[in-house]
This record gives structure tokens, C-alpha cells and sequence, in this order.
């Protein structure tokens, strides 16, 4: 299957390292991959919070091998994997996947960073790098939906460092004349809705301040030509057998019939569960 993007679309993934792709997956289908969320007991033991400057906490868990879970099914499914293919000029591998909850009144913000300004330092030597962050839920401002600075991926890597609460985020001197130039824009997003993004695209969230949760799972990919030249917690080049479409609905059915033990089983086994930033 080719890139999901439009002619148009590409032409704006290009001068604004992000894309905004409307069902992504169905209604039948986001339904399928939110209950296999919510009922996969291996996400809920392994969920961490990581704190804000007020003290509001993220809930998170991140996997790095996508497996045979509906959500595993997903992330190597032909219209994401053709699309970040399109996105990064060649092969990519599975680099992480990672669950983002804020819970209703209390979820905490995320500062402003790029992902390459922690990939950078696993060892990744290109920001050939990529992901795209689903909507379970509604993404609102009010629940703290992504934000994005449209075309801040031309500005190249930023230095990062520790911030006040439990979080790395980028240099705000350099951020704030970003958003002198460069437009702010919230990603706000309807369930199934998939907003794909460069590594180096600047982005944040607020806290949710409403009472309806937003949950997001985010599927991370890096270019196989970039393996990683030091040993990380998150994986080198591992070979990603793409699935057809249809597999997360046809994961749905065998479920409903009782057949596929894989639709709650983890996207991988524990150890490979981390809590570590990045």
C-alpha cells in the first residue's frame, strides 16, 4: 500500500514536518485497538508517571518490539509503515511505542522537546527518524492535545537538559524564537485520527484541565540505514514484517469468538517494558 498522504499532504510534511491524516483507523477499528489497551493487564502493571513542574503526572509505558497485539498489529500495519517509509526515504524498524495518558483534571503537561534531542543520544547518528501519535480519545486543548511548531524541523537539533518536575525538554531560550517566526498549532484530534511527525518537529502538551481523559498511543519508527552506533535500552535495526489493513479488525473477530489470545497479550514480553525517558 503507498502513503496514506495526499499529493498536498506530502507537500506539507515537507515545509511543515507534520501531517494530520483524518481516520486513520475507523471507528470500528479504534475501538478495537482502545479495548486492547485498556484490557491488557500488562500495560496497566507496567503504567509510571512522569511529573510536570506542578507536580501533574503523565501516565506512560513504552515497548519496543511490536508483536502480535492488536495494537502491535498497528504499528506494522501497510498504512503506517508505507507512510513513515515515505516520510524517512527508505526502510524503518520498529524503534519504540509508547502509551500517553492524562487522566481527567489531573493529567500533567509535557514540556516543549524533539524527540531526536533524546534520540540523538541513544546513539542514532541521523534524525532519519519518525512517528505517529493515534488518538483514542478526543485530543483537545482542553484535555491537553499535541502541540507542534509548524516547520521548526528545519531548525535542526536543539540541546536539551533537565527541567523543574521529572522531565528533559529543550532549550526555551531557542524555543521562544522559534515562536517569534514559527507558528504554534494544536493537534487537535478526533479517535482513530493519526498525526504523524518528524523527529526533530518541536512539540508539547498542557495539562488536562477537563474531565474527559485523553489517551494517545504513540508508534515511533527509525530509518534501518540509521542502526544505532552505541547499545541502547531502545533497539538497533530488527526486521518489521508489515501486516495487511485488515488485520486489526480481522484481530477484533477472532476475538469476539473467542480465538485470538494475542488481542490482550503485550506487544512484548516484560523486559522489554522500560520507564527510561526517550
Amino acid at each position: 500500500m503507498p502513503c496514506v498522504f495526499s499529493a498536498e499532504q506530502q507537500r506539507s510534511y515537507e515545509r511543515d514536518g507534520f501531517v494530520i491524516v483524518r481516520g486513520l483507523f475507523d471507528t470500528e477499528e479504534i475501538g478495537i485497538l482502545r479495548a486492547a489497551i485498556e484490557q491488557d493487564p500488562q500495560i496497566g502493571a507496567s503504567l509510571y508517571d512522569r511529573r510536570d513542574a506542578e507536580g501533574r503526572a503523565t501516565r506512560m509505558t513504552t515497548w519496543n518490539h511490536p508483536g502480535d497485539s492488536v495494537y502491535g498489529l498497528a504499528a506494522r500495519s501497510e498504512r503506517v509503515v508505507d507512510t513513515l517509509e515515505w516520510m524517512l526515504g527508505g526502510e524503518v524498524y520498529h524503534y519504540h511505542s509508547k502509551l500517553t495518558a492524562k487522566e481527567p483534571l489531573e493529567g500533567g503537561a509535557w514540556e516543549w522537546h524533539q524527540d531526536y534531542g533524546y534520540w540523538y543520544h541513544n546513539g542514532c547518528l541521523f534524525p532519519h527518524m519518525g512517528s505517529v501519535m493515534v488518538a483514542l480519545d478526543p485530543a483537545t486543548r482542553a484535555n491537553g492535545c499535541l502541540q507542534v511548531i509548524r516547520g521548526s524541523h528545519h531548525v535542526g537539533r536543539v540541546e536539551h537538559g533537565v527541567l523543574p518536575g521529572e522531565q528533559v525538554g529543550a532549550d526555551p531560550q531557542r524555543v521562544a524564537k522559534m515562536l517569534e517566526t514559527l507558528e504554534l498549532v494544536h493537534a487537535e484530534m478526533d479517535p482513530g485520527d493519526g498525526l504523524f511527525f518528524h523527529a526533530n518537529v518541536m512539540h508539547r502538551s498542557d495539562a488536562n484541565t477537563s474531565p474527559q481523559r485523553r489517551w494517545t498511543v504513540l508508534h515511533c519508527y527509525n530509518a534501518a540505514r540509521n542502526h544505532p552506533f552505541i547499545e541502547h535500552h531502545h533497539p538497533g535495526y530488527t526486521p518489521l514484517h508489515k501486516v495487511p489493513d485488515s488485520a486489526v479488525r480481522e484481530a477484533g473477530v477472532r476475538f469476539a469468538v473467542g480465538e485470538d489470545a494475542n488481542f490482550r497479550k503485550s506487544a512484548s514480553n516484560p523486559a522489554a517494558l522500560t520507564r527510561r525517558i526517550g
